[in-house]
């Protein structure tokens, strides 16, 4: 049984609706990540064949306030996960990001790459990295970019509901790789099928800048994209400082690709309009 940690968000979500009855998903309610007494007895209780981790503080801004919550959720519990899947020889996945990097390449960031991140998430995922593969290192740390599911509260669902109302101001001077949820699950699964280990970046292809993106979106939900208006990163004020380029290449040859984000936005911004 392959057990999913992290139900309700949008890469726990994807996998719990692309396994079906062969997983089981747990949320905070079954197992808080929190409280490290509990997360060795709760795998035990379960027996998982697969532990895929998608729970951590994902709040960006939030995480600059919460800087021991983050470390704790995206490092320290990501240690203690591994360390009980070494024990019992489990494959474990845990997802990090592109905010491990600082932005200053012009180039897409591969595996070799050394992280430099600028912010507090960042640290905590590099953080999580080198606790969970130090612990394990035949675990699997896929890096990922710009989530987007249909399922799921998200940037694309946020600027969706927020144009309804009026015109909204987006930043156009960050560039990155949007990523749907449900393909990421599926590219995941399938490098977990070939038993690969360490560091992977699973991306889509095709830069966008956040603003792009978002007028983007607003053109398949048939609304005006014009209701976008750009503005720097600075005129936007966020609480933590953001990688300008963060988009994300593999130089280990696996073969796997997701399919582009433009193919599958279309039907994710389809799914979101039936309940943001």
């Amino acid at each position: 049984m392959i057990l999913i940690l992290g139900r309700g968000g949008q890469l726990g979500t994807s996998f719990a609706n692309l396994l079906g009855p062969g997983a089981r998903s747990l949320g905070v309610d079954e197992l808080n990540l929190q409280d490290f007494d509990a997360i060795w007895p709760t795998l035990d209780r379960f027996e998982p064949t697969v532990l895929i981790n998608c729970a951590g503080h994902t709040a960006v801004d939030l995480a600059e306030q919460q800087a021991e919550l983050a470390y704790l959720l995206n490092a320290s519990a990501v240690g203690q996960m591994a360390r009980w899947a070494a024990v019992r020889s489990v494959p474990f996945v845990n997802f990090s990001s592109d905010y491990v990097f600082d932005g200053t390449k012009r180039t897409p960031y591969v595996e070799s790459d050394e992280p430099n991140p600028i912010n507090t998430y960042g640290n905590s995922k590099v953080a999580g990295e080198i606790e969970g593969l130090g612990a394990y290192p035949e675990m699997l740390a896929v890096r990922s970019s710009w989530l987007v599911s249909g399922s799921s509260p998200n940037f694309v669902a946020t600027v969706l509901r927020r144009a309804r109302e009026g015109a909204i101001r987006v930043v156009d001077d960050q560039f990155g790789v949007p990523n749907i949820a449900d393909d990421l699950a599926v590219a995941t699964l399938e490098a977990l099928d070939r038993g690969l280990t360490g560091i992977l970046h699973l991306s889509s292809s095709g830069p966008a800048s956040w603003f792009q993106l978002a007028r983007r979106a607003l053109e398949l939900a048939d609304m005006d994209p014009e209701l976008v208006q750009p503005i720097s990163t600075e005129e936007y004020g966020a609480g933590a400082l953001r990688p300008a380029y963060g988009v994300l290449a593999s130089d280990r040859k696996t073969g796997i690709e997701l399919p582009a984000w433009e193919r599958s936005l279309p039907a994710t911004v389809k799914e979101m309009l039936t309940w943001i």
